[in-house]
């Protein structure tokens, strides 16, 4: 296997694929063409020194995904909206819709934050905190603490894998990830090649929200301080910094071959089996588009596979 740098991300009813500066989504619109959009991937941050930096680039790089992907969801979700006696906008009107989009889409981002950063880690501190009615040690209280916070995370994800509009956009994260698989390990990207392929990949978000959840288990064990009000303000503080190790650890994952990597990384790809599900050959097809408009695959394979398949024929 080959890291290709490949990412995305499934939306409704199709697949954003990014890869260096660029990203594009695919989606089957309603009448079942495949419509793709091209843009140039803008971090929120221009200086390249600041983006090399180890930690910081990941609470970056998570903070750019959330962005797009939070617009490439707007934007899929747009062509399954009802308009009912829908009449042709002006520049004007257009102008007016894009800004109102582009706020929508902030508050939206915001209130997403806001809600998971209060379930998943503000909440399991308070609940975890009524133990200190019958014990003293912090050691206690925070493991409770993580028990509370990996329970509501994985009946969270439980829970929405048996929502049927969520299993279709699941059955799109599978194609994703098969597209990857399907190029990372050498073969030409094509719908028989794709679908069978793994639907399990080690940069996954799923294994990288895992990985948020594991490290702040250690980092809550070893960072404490004695007001219960510090307690909640130091863990809002540490979330950037979690995020960027996680990044990390998700980072050199995806490009190591080592047993032990694959060890560590095999409750992500475990927990994927809910978050991904197996596409249809339409719905890979809808994924081939949107890497195909990002990357060249062909160049890819010539330059990381050809001497392997020159080897493979001078084999006896």
């Amino acid at each position: 296997m080959k890291s290709s740098g490949i990412g995305g991300q499934a939306v409704i009813e199709g697949i954003m694929m990014r890869h260096g500066e660029e990203y594009a989504i695919a989606v089957r619109k309603p009448d079942q063409e495949i419509i793709v959009k091209k843009e140039a991937y803008k971090s929120i941050i221009k200086s390249k020194k600041i983006k090399a930096l180890p930690i910081i680039r990941g609470f970056l790089a998570f903070f750019d995904s959330l962005i797009v992907g939070t617009k490439c969801l707007m934007y899929s979700s747009s062509f399954y909206e009802e308009e009912e006696d829908a009449k042709p906008l002006t520049k004007e009107q257009q102008s007016k819709q894009e800004r109102q989009d582009k706020v929508i889409m902030y508050i939206t981002m915001a209130i997403s934050l806001v809600i998971s950063i209060a379930l998943f880690f503000v909440l399991p501190y308070f609940v975890a905190s009524f133990l200190r009615r019958i014990t003293n040690s912090e050691t206690v209280i925070t493991l409770a603490e993580a028990v509370i916070r990996l329970a509501l995370f994985f009946a969270y994800i439980t829970l929405i894998s048996q929502m049927k509009d969520i299993q279709r956009v699941f059955m799109y994260h599978g194609a994703e990830h098969k597209c990857i698989n399907c190029v990372e390990h050498g073969m030409d990207l094509n719908v028989d090649n794709v679908m069978k392929s793994s639907r399990e990949h080690k940069r996954c978000g799923t294994s990288f929200l895992l990985f948020v959840m594991v490290i702040s288990i250690i980092f809550f064990l070893f960072i404490r301080v004695p007001s219960p009000f510090l307690r909640v303000i130091v863990r809002l503080l540490l979330l950037p910094v979690i995020a960027g190790v996680s990044y990390e650890v998700i980072r050199f994952a995806g490009a190591s071959e080592s047993k032990v990597v694959d060890i560590l990384s095999k409750p992500g790809m475990v927990l994927q089996r809910l978050t991904t599900k197996e596409p249809s050959a339409d719905m890979v097809e809808v994924a081939i588009t949107a890497v195909e408009e990002v990357f060249d695959w062909r160049e890819y394979l010539e330059e990381n596979f050809a001497n392997k398949e020159d080897k493979d024929k001078e084999a006896p």
